[in-house]
Order: structure tokens, then sequence, then C-alpha cells
């Protein structure tokens, strides 16, 4: 069974930086797409960024461009996503999402919505900003 696993989340103030990483654990079957979304209460999940564990190709939401970066470790079947020049509205909690079987591909990201259709999720970790 295919579990994610998030870590890296906390408090910080405006303009600061964390670090979020998901690994994966029961599928090193083949490359696939995991990524990030993030939730406040009474609002729609809302995708920051994911990535394609073949080849690197990425996706970011408009409102993270040039302020987070995601990247792989194959090796450990891990992601991060390193989250600098934080502001007080990236407070949410953030979730680790992947598409093992290609059926969504970057449209899970990219369409709003469209993240009903990824099966595997993690718990989720709570990033807080203050300002």
């Amino acid at each position: 069974q295919v579990q994610l696993v998030e870590s890296g989340g906390g408090s910080v103030q405006a303009g600061g930086s964390l670090r979020l990483s998901c690994v994966a654990s029961g599928y090193t079957y083949r490359s696939y797409y995991m990524g990030w979304f993030r939730q406040v209460p009474g609002k729609e999940r809302e995708a920051v960024a994911a990535i394609y564990t073949g080849d690197g190709h990425t996706y970011y939401a408009d409102s993270v461009k040039g302020r987070f970066t995601i990247s792989q470790d194959n090796a450990k079947n891990t992601i991060h996503l390193q989250m600098n020049t934080l502001k007080p509205e990236d407070t949410a909690m953030y979730y680790c999402a992947a598409d093992l079987y290609w059926r969504t591909g970057f449209e899970a990201w990219a369409d709003p919505g469209r993240y009903r259709d990824l099966e595997v999720w993690g718990q989720g970790t709570l990033v807080t900003v203050s300002s």
C-alpha cells in the first residue's frame, strides 16, 4: 500500500523560509507525478507545485512562482518544497499528493477541482506565517 508522509511544517515570520518534504513508501515501480496542495478552512484546496519524477518537469501555481521550488530525491522517493519569502497568505495545511498511474498528470494541479482525481494523499503538515 502506498503511503505519503509529509514533514517540515511549522511557524515562521513573513519573509522567512521553510522546507517541506514528502516521502513515498510502498511504490517504487516507475516515474510518477507528485506535488503539493494547500488548504485553509472554508476554502477550496489549492494547487501549489508538482514534479514529474521521470524527467524533473515541474508545475507551479502563479501565486508561488519565484518563491517556491520543488525538487526530488529519487533515491529516497522523496520530494521537497523549498518555500522562501513566505507571506501570511501562505498560511495553510499543506498536503502531498501523487498521481502514480499517470491518470491526470499535471492537470490535477493545473485544473481547479481536478485534484479530486488523485488517489494518494498524505495527512498534511501545517504552515503558519505571521506578519
